[in-house]
C-alpha cells in the first residue's frame, strides 16, 4: 500500500479514476510530499512534459496497474508493456508469464502488434528449451488455449513466432521498445548497450515472412 504522504490513484486516458480491480495508469495526486523528485537536473521542461502533463494535477509514474478493493496497488508493468485490444487495456507482462510457464519455453517476449480491426494485438516471440521438438504451430496453439483460460478470450492471443535469440542489453534486458519498432515498421536506432545487433534483422525478416509488420 502507498506510504503516508501519497495520493496514490489509477487513471484511465481522461484522467478519470477508475473502479477497483480495473487497470489504469498509475499516478500520484499533487502536491508531492517533501523531498520528491522536482525536476531533471538541466531540464525542468523535460521533467515537466515528461511527468507533469500527461494528466493535470498528477504526477504520473509510467507505470500501469490496479487498486483492489482494500486499496492494495498491484503494478502490472510500464505503461508502455499495455496494450490496447479492442478497448480492453491489458498487459503484456502478465502474458510473458503465462508463455513463460510452457515447459517448452526457456525464454519470451510479448509485444503489442498492429490489427486493423482491434487496434492491437498481442505477439509472443519464443526462444524454446535445448531438446525440446514442437513446431510452431503447435506451440501456437498450446499458448493460445492457456492465456484464452488464465486471462480469457478478450486478450485475443493467437500469433507465437519462434526466434533463436532476443536483442538484449549486456545485462540481460530485454529491448521491447526495439521489438515495437521493427513490428511497427517503424525506423530505429541500434542502442550501444545491445549485445547481439545481429537478432535484429533476423527478427524483422521472420517478422516479414509472416506477415506481422504493419504501421500503426
Amino acid at each position: 500500500m502507498p506510504v503516508p504522504g501519497y495520493q496514490l490513484e489509477v487513471l484511465d486516458d481522461s484522467g478519470q479514476r477508475v473502479a477497483a480491480n480495473q487497470q489504469g495508469y498509475i499516478a500520484l495526486k499533487l502536491p508531492l510530499p517533501p523531498g520528491c523528485l522536482t525536476t531533471i537536473w538541466g531540464n525542468d521542461e523535460r521533467f515537466v512534459d515528461g511527468y507533469l502533463q500527461t494528466f493535470a494535477g498528477y504526477y504520473a509514474s509510467g507505470d500501469g496497474g490496479y487498486l483492489d478493493e482494500e486499496g492494495y496497488l498491484f503494478v502490472m508493468g510500464r505503461t508502455d508493456d499495455v496494450i490496447n485490444v479492442a478497448g480492453h487495456r491489458l498487459s503484456t507482462g502478465e502474458m510473458e508469464q503465462i508463455v513463460a510457464s510452457h515447459p517448452a519455453v526457456a525464454e519470451c517476449c510479448v509485444i503489442g502488434i498492429y490489427d486493423a480491426i482491434k487496434g492491437q494485438q498481442p505477439l509472443a516471440l519464443v526462444l524454446l528449451k535445448n531438446g525440446i521438438s514442437i513446431t510452431e504451430a503447435e506451440l501456437e496453439a498450446e499458448l493460445t488455449a492457456m492465456v484464452r483460460h488464465d486471462i480469457g478470450a478478450v486478450a485475443c492471443f493467437k500469433k507465437a513466432m519462434l526466434v533463436q535469440r532476443l536483442p538484449k542489453t549486456r545485462s540481460g534486458k530485454i529491448l521491447r521498445k526495439l521489438l515495437r519498432q521493427i513490428a511497427a515498421g517503424q525506423s530505429y536506432t541500434v542502442p550501444s548497450t545491445i549485445d547481439d545487433p545481429a537478432c535484429l534483422p533476423e527478427i524483422a525478416g521472420l517478422m516479414a515472412e509472416r506477415e506481422l509488420i504493419g504501421h500503426m
